[in-house]
């Protein structure tokens, strides 16, 4: 099998780290997304395993709300977590190590990501792209992939409850579309009802629609 369809770094190349956001409290659900299980495995270990199995590493989880431990992934608390989103992505860019080249940015709260997925991004990544999204019926979703060159600007432009959505805008002539419409969905877990959809569609007992955006 080649390095291409792993979807890893090869050899002596730059570490790819993943980054997995699971900082926060969970307002409309009730209780913290990190500590949620589906199909019998908490949301913060299934997007920590989707990106190690999808070639990341190192695996860094910034917490926030409640603290949480992957055995296998480093926990970063942000103390500004309940600013949103933005300051989630920032702190966790802050504590990737110096000789990773890149990182994949995922959501605890989009179990239906696969490592397919992330994979798809490495890949695209391999063929010279140095920002990568992946997309769904065209449109920009999770997950994404950042070279270290454009972190400054994320980090810059991620504000409030966004992540790297501004950059990805602001800069998208840098940005490769990688389409993941047949092997993962970005539905996200905000609400009971949602969880209740995911979790069948997870245990085979029915289907998540995508979201036009």
């Amino acid at each position: 099998m080649t390095t291409r369809e792993r979807g890893e770094s090869g050899a002596g190349a730059a570490p790819i780290a993943g980054l997995l956001l699971a900082a926060g409290e969970g307002s409309r659900l009730g209780r913290p997304k990190a500590l949620v299980e589906v199909a019998g495995e908490r949301l913060v270990d299934r997007g920590a395993r989707t990106l190690r199995d999808g070639g990341c590493r190192p695996i860094h989880v910034v917490t926030g709300a409640v603290e949480v431990d992957v055995g296998y992934a480093a926990s970063v608390h942000n103390p500004g977590w309940q600013s949103g989103l933005g300051s989630s992505l920032r702190v966790g860019l802050d504590t990737l190590p110096e000789d990773v080249d890149a990182v994949v940015v995922a959501l605890a709260d989009q179990p239906l990501v696969t490592a397919s997925a992330v994979r798809r991004l490495l890949e695209a990544h391999a063929d010279g792209a140095r920002a990568a999204v992946a997309t769904y019926a065209g449109n920009l979703r999770n997950p994404v992939l950042l070279g270290r060159e454009h972190w400054p600007s994320v980090h810059a432009l991620a504000e409030g409850d966004v992540g790297a959505r501004p950059f990805l805008s602001a800069y998208s002539h840098l940005v490769t579309h990688v389409p993941c419409d047949d092997v993962a969905s970005p539905e996200d877990i905000d609400t009971p009802e949602d969880l209740e959809r995911l979790q069948a569609c997870l245990e085979g007992r029915g289907s998540a629609p995508r979201r036009p955006t």
